[in-house]
């Protein structure tokens, strides 16, 4: 029987003694000893001292619809009794995915009609790879295997995930990118278009993309794939025109279009994905988090007509899945999560209300001395923070004054993400203007905590 009248002490003890943890200097943790968090509702996390934290992460990007949803236990509950587990291998299939399939049809872009179904979003990008070079193997043009990416992109955790990714510290790890992989600069104009216009820095930056497709090849490369904005890679929003440059280059190179949705689907920007946002019209797209809230491990692949099509109508295998695709508890409460977002006009608020607000109030942080920039949309933002406000100087090397800030936002009951040396947040559509104003006041209060910080050593 599990236990849960231990002290915060004796967790973590038992967690240092037992837990691994993903992305962590466990030597590190150890000393400090873990957050434990013992219950959650509405857009806060409690833990075993006590605290009240207003979670201005949505959890990890994907708790959409905000803590202590009782509907969904009681989906749940009920797929449980009914039938709690059966693959969809072998010509086989139980009617939660089959629901969710035809869900997703009606609000996933224009031409995204078919989907797979994994359990995490780094599962889902493995998926994209082996999809998309099949695909071109049916097609008989075996050669066009190379994925172009982005720099600080982040696809995952697992090693075709984090290949696909651009983060260099991962690729540190693991003797990765694997060979097929290759990253451009990202449409980041506060560090590499300074000097230039929106517009010029999109055409730059798309150039870039171009010269890596001409370096290659264009009969040598597969596909292109990126966030409509970059969350773990800093909220990077790209410029206006950025998308529709990259929607020609695929087009006038036959090359697949790939968008990752993890982040900004299911309502991040007003929007159901972020591709509707950008008005992208994607071959293929990935998902996860907020399909379910984060509520139980689902994500999934949704392909548009172009690819679909080859696969079904040529008759070809595709040796490809994983025991829990098309998990019949896991879509049962996605589709649940899916009315909640939908019959409550969580859309609509967060487009007309909330994110409009939280995009006024952040940019409020513009004038603070350790501020360089101010980005976002819908509901998502950044802070980054300088060396040199007037010569947007970055700190060199990153991340010690983005950490500083980062614990002084958990002493202050505020969760908020460190990328680097910005501060990321993410929050539930959910989200009140009254937590909003909660989170500036703390956020205020750590800025200020870090910029005395930084006086004091030599950065």
């Amino acid at each position: 029987m599990f236990i849960d009248n231990r002290n915060t002490k004796q967790w973590q003890k038992i967690d240092s003694d037992h837990h691994l943890h993903p992305f962590t200097d466990h030597k590190l943790l150890s000393t400090s000893g873990s957050k434990i968090i013992t219950s959650a509702k509405g857009n806060y996390v409690f833990d075993s001292e006590g605290n009240e934290i207003l979670d201005m992460m949505a959890g990890l990007w994907c708790v959409n619809i905000g803590y202590g949803r009782n509907e969904l236990a009681e989906v749940a509950k009920k797929q449980m009794e009914i039938v709690p587990y059966y693959n969809t291998f072998f010509k086989t299939s139980t009617t939660p995915p089959i629901e969710l399939s035809r869900v997703l049809a009606e609000i996933t872009p224009d031409g995204i009609e078919h989907f797979f179904f994994g359990s995490s979003g780094s599962e889902s990008n493995d998926t994209v790879v082996r999809l998309v070079r099949r695909y071109w193997d049916i097609l008989g043009k075996k050669n066009k295997k190379t994925f172009i990416s982005r720099t600080y992109a982040y696809h995952g955790s697992t090693m075709v995930g984090a290949s696909l990714g651009g983060m260099e510290a991962m690729h540190g790890q693991g003797d990765l990118p694997l060979p097929g992989f290759t990253h451009v600069m990202p449409p980041y104009k506060y560090k590499f278009g300074k000097d230039i216009s929106e517009e010029e820095f999109a055409v730059l930056a798309v150039k870039e993309i171009e010269n890596k497709i001409l370096e290659l090849g264009p009969d040598n490369v597969a596909a292109f794939i990126g966030e409509p904005i970059q969350a773990a890679g800093g909220v990077i929003v790209p410029p206006e025109n950025y998308w529709s440059l990259v929607q020609n280059l695929c087009d006038q190179y036959d090359i697949i279009l790939c968008v990752d949705e993890v982040v900004c689907g299911f309502g991040r920007t007003g929007e159901w994905f972020g591709s509707q946002h950008f008005n992208i019209k994607p071959d293929i797209i990935t998902f996860a988090k907020g399909i379910t809230s984060g509520y139980l491990p689902l994500s999934g692949v949704g392909v548009g007509k172009k690819v679909s099509d080859v696969f079904i109508n040529q008759g070809k295998d595709f040796y490809h899945g994983y025991t829990y695709s098309g998990h019949p508890v896991a879509c049962a409460v996605a589709i649940e999560n899916l009315r909640i977002i939908k019959e409550e006009g969580m859309l609509e608020n967060v487009k007309n209300h909330t994110a409009p607000y939280l995009q006024k109030r952040i940019r409020e942080f513009q004038d603070h001395p350790l501020v360089g920039e101010v980005r976002g949309q819908g509901l998502l933002a950044g802070v980054e923070l300088v060396k040199n406000k007037e010569k947007k100087e970055l700190f060199d090397p990153p991340g010690k004054v983005g950490n500083i800030c980062r614990d002084h936002c958990t002493n202050n009951n505020l969760v908020m993400r460190a990328v680097r040396d910005g501060m990321m947040c993410s929050p539930p559509l959910t989200i009140t203007k009254e937590d909003i104003d909660k989170c500036m006041v703390k956020l205020k209060k750590s800025l200020d905590s870090t910029l005395e910080d930084i006086k004091k050593i030599d950065l």
